[in-house]
């Protein structure tokens, strides 16, 4: 599943060659998305101009110059595909003025694309759920502290919790987790103070070094620009079970709980009662 890098990238490619451009038209091949796709999002669509380019957690927010914002969510599979070729699965497509096409390809189906009306959308329960953006400047250790306040589920897990912190997958709770030297189901509530604070900066520097490298591609995932993806190429843990840790050497090990796999250095990132 695309996460915040993939995401965020996706909105920069999309703001460099889009703002400001008229939808000119809207083709809609399908609408059994994981929630239909309004019938009449072609008409609702057609003729504005999308202003900015937002992201809320892994959800893309179009504005446009009109009452209302498209939201797109990528689901597992899902692309946002600039200029391309006519491809299989593509079941919305935008032409605009100048020659541009966007097409929104999604082989699975369980994505999302939805107009919302602008002043509403705060309030739009998919977002309103939302924890804090790990990028903006309200997401620290304090707060942290407060939502892990006598959760005894592994750290992974609350991690993965959007209502806890918004945009984080697998892939980078895995890869700030070892930053941090914390062990992926250490339960929540024993991350002191200063473990928190250094999973936050951890969270931090692992997203951002993500979104500089463009995300990471491993299966579906290409940037709107067609580009690929270069983290993967950087992981530390994810997918390497077996392979020398780059800190100690010893072994990368992975462990599977609850439909999710684990990666992870047994000897960097011990079991403890208290992490300080």
């Amino acid at each position: 599943m695309p996460e915040l890098p993939e995401v965020e990238t996706t909105r920069r490619a999309l703001a460099r060659r889009l703002r400001h451009a008229r939808i000119e038209a809207v083709e809609l091949r399908r609408r059994d998305l994981r929630t239909p796709v309004p019938a009449d999002l072609p008409a609702r669509l057609a003729g504005r101009r999308l202003v900015a380019f937002g992201r809320r957690g892994k959800y893309l927010l179009l504005v446009t110059d009109g009452p209302e914002v498209l939201l797109v969510h990528l689901g597992m599979s899902g692309r946002l595909v600039l200029d391309g070729p006519p491809r299989p699965h593509t079941h919305l497509r935008l032409r605009f003025s100048g020659g541009a096409v966007l097409d929104y390809v999604d082989p699975r189906r369980f994505g999302t694309v939805d107009l919302v009306p602008r002043r509403d959308l705060l309030r739009d329960p998919r977002l309103a759920v939302l924890g804090p953006e790990p990028l903006a400047p309200g997401f620290d250790a304090t707060g942290l502290g407060r939502a892990l306040v006598g959760r005894r589920a592994a750290i992974r897990d609350v991690l993965l919790d959007q209502r806890v912190v918004a945009g984080l997958g697998n892939i980078y709770v895995c890869e700030a987790l070892f930053a941090a030297r914390i062990h992926p189901f250490a339960p929540a509530a024993t991350l002191g103070p200063r473990t928190r604070a250094r999973l936050v900066a951890a969270i931090r520097k692992v997203l951002e070094e993500a979104i500089g490298a463009g995300g990471s591609t491993l299966r579906d995932y290409v940037a709107a620009d067609g580009r690929l993806g270069r983290f993967q190429n950087a992981f530390r843990v994810y997918g390497r079970a077996g392979a020398p840790c780059p800190r100690c050497g010893g072994a990368v090990v992975r462990e599977a709980r609850g439909g999710r796999s684990s990666f992870f250095c047994p000897r960097c990132q011990r079991r403890r009662r208290v992490f300080p």
